[in-house]
């Protein structure tokens, strides 16, 4: 379980203080899968780096599990954060002079399972990617390059995916494809939770939150 409580998040801009959130509470059951929307500036993606412990609270404890992240060692968030975090950025983060399948398999580096492989080539089968598993970043669109970067994120099934706009960048039926990828994998047990403005995804969610004022508010029901 991902639990956030009274999450407080504060820049300094000059002699001025700036307050992202102010006492925001979430929840993310195995199972489940949350959309966060909110205008842009309203610190989605802060909140996304924060749950997956990349960047650190002013206030307030985010909870993995039995783990209070930001309190373990470094050492110890960056493990949990390699083996049970996956996470899908809107610049991708793909390296430009490896191929779709060489991406996808960067976590694997340190391993080099046949397994891992074998899990790669299906991912890269269902997500629509066959015929560019040899081609390099700059040679996909947009679209290719993000489910590629999705494809990586669920290379080794992690339980919690955090994934920012996550269908911007896709057609609808790219982005139909993509959504029921992580709904199939939020039914097998596993987390997702997810920044978005496409009504397209928040279809999918079992929770539909937004920010407003710094903290969560609502609930929608599951669409599809």
């Amino acid at each position: 379980m991902l639990l956030i409580k009274d999450l407080e998040k504060n820049y300094r801009k000059g002699s001025a203080e700036i307050s992202v959130f102010r006492h925001l509470n979430l929840e993310v059951q195995p199972g489940e899968m949350v959309a966060v929307q909110g205008p842009s500036g309203c610190g989605k993606t802060t909140l996304l780096l924060i749950a997956g412990g990349l960047l650190h609270p002013s206030g307030g404890r985010v909870t993995f599990n039995q783990y209070d992240i930001y309190s373990i060692k470094a050492e110890e968030r960056n493990e949990i954060r390699a083996q049970q975090f996956g996470f899908v950025f809107q610049q991708y983060h793909l390296i430009p002079y490896l191929s779709v399948m060489e991406n996808i398999l960067i976590p694997d580096l340190t391993e080099h399972s046949i397994n891992h492989r074998k899990q790669a080539e299906k991912l890269i089968e269902g997500l629509g990617l066959t015929h560019r598993m040899a081609h390099i970043p700059a040679e996909l669109s947009a679209g290719e390059k993000q489910r590629t970067a999705l494809a990586r994120a669920l290379l080794h099934s992690p339980l919690l995916i955090l994934a920012d706009e996550i269908t911007g960048n896709l057609d609808e039926q790219n982005a139909a494809m993509v959504m029921q990828t992580l709904r199939d994998y939020t039914d097998g047990g596993k987390m997702v939770l997810y920044v978005t403005h496409d009504s397209r995804a928040t279809a999918f969610a079992d929770q539909v939150l937004k920010i407003k004022n710094g903290s969560l508010t609502g609930y929608a029901e599951r669409l599809v």
